[in-house]
């Protein structure tokens, strides 16, 4: 058995959620004169790849800690929605279903494809990353619920819609491009289709269900979409904690592993060695067929 990362790299130049505490690192010892190098490390839970916890939104849920072994590692599916989900766009359950089989109490990883603007890609890109990617409305939510989902994770900043949180709030000229592209699209405005009684329900509406989520996915993902796999989310063992910052990895026979790495072998990769998903478009057209 051999691992996929599907985690991107975590540096001082990661975002983190907006407005959240970056990561910051300091020496406080050096191998001159004290024989060895140690750090100090300060951030939020929420940059890098990361693991939402239920008490981050329910008071009397589950800290990082309580969560079992094999709630966080089991089957699931990774799904690519890049070609039917744009900037600001919805995506449901059907269109996941359309493109690899979801099976009661899996894992269901996400490729929206808004990866591809993370800061470790070479078509990095922060606000569409944080601010433009597509997100569910509650029908996705309520099938997530029925089909008993462990837990989602996404390649993009939030499992909700951005404009279903305070961005919308914090960032008016992207929020007025979001209502218009709404109108053109769906016939509806921003806040009848976000309306109050929606904001942030795939963190508040699901974190009582026991179905949390994982954010800003990524590293070799472009290599298992529409497919299923062995699913592992390796947060702290964090007694209270929150959310974690996670390692999140498909685990595969060796078989399967040498055909995948020697896809990856052709690919144009990042400077850190994942795969570049907007420069290997041959991959996506693959998974499609």
């Amino acid at each position: 058995m051999k691992v996929i990362d599907l985690t991107i790299p975590l540096g001082i130049g990661t975002p983190p959620w907006p407005t959240y505490i970056p990561l910051q690192v300091q020496y406080f010892k050096r191998l001159a004169p004290n024989g060895a190098n140690g750090q100090v490390v300060t951030h939020s839970n929420h940059v890098g790849t990361h693991l939402d916890g239920e008490i981050h939104f329910y008071t009397p849920g589950k800290d990082i800690a309580q969560l079992d072994m094999d709630f966080l590692v089991h089957e699931g599916a990774i799904v690519d929605l890049s070609d039917v989900c744009s900037d600001y766009d919805i995506y449901t359950s059907k269109m996941v279903e359309d493109r690899v089989e979801v099976r009661e109490g899996d894992i269901l990883l996400i490729h929206t494809g808004f990866h591809h603007y993370g800061w470790d890609q070479p078509t990095g890109n922060e606000v569409k990353y944080m601010i433009q990617h597509p997100g569910p409305d509650r029908e996705f939510a309520e099938w997530a619920k029925k089909k008993k989902l462990r837990w989602i994770g996404v390649d993009c900043g939030s499992a909700d819609h951005p404009m279903n949180t305070k961005i919308r709030d914090w960032m008016p000229r992207q929020a007025k491009e979001c209502d218009a592209h709404f109108q053109k699209k769906y016939g509806k405005k921003l806040e009848e289709v976000f309306s109050d009684d929606k904001y942030q329900l795939m963190h508040i509406e699901m974190f009582d269900h026991g179905i949390i989520h994982a954010e800003c996915v990524g590293g070799d993902i472009d290599l298992l979409l529409n497919q299923r796999a062995v699913i592992g989310c390796y947060p702290w063992r964090f007694v209270d904690g929150e959310s974690s910052i996670a390692r999140i990895v498909a685990h595969v026979d060796d078989d399967r592993y040498e055909q995948l790495m020697a896809k990856k072998a052709k690919a144009e990769l990042t400077r850190f060695g994942d795969i570049a998903g907007a420069r290997n478009a041959w991959l996506h057209e693959e998974a499609r067929r």
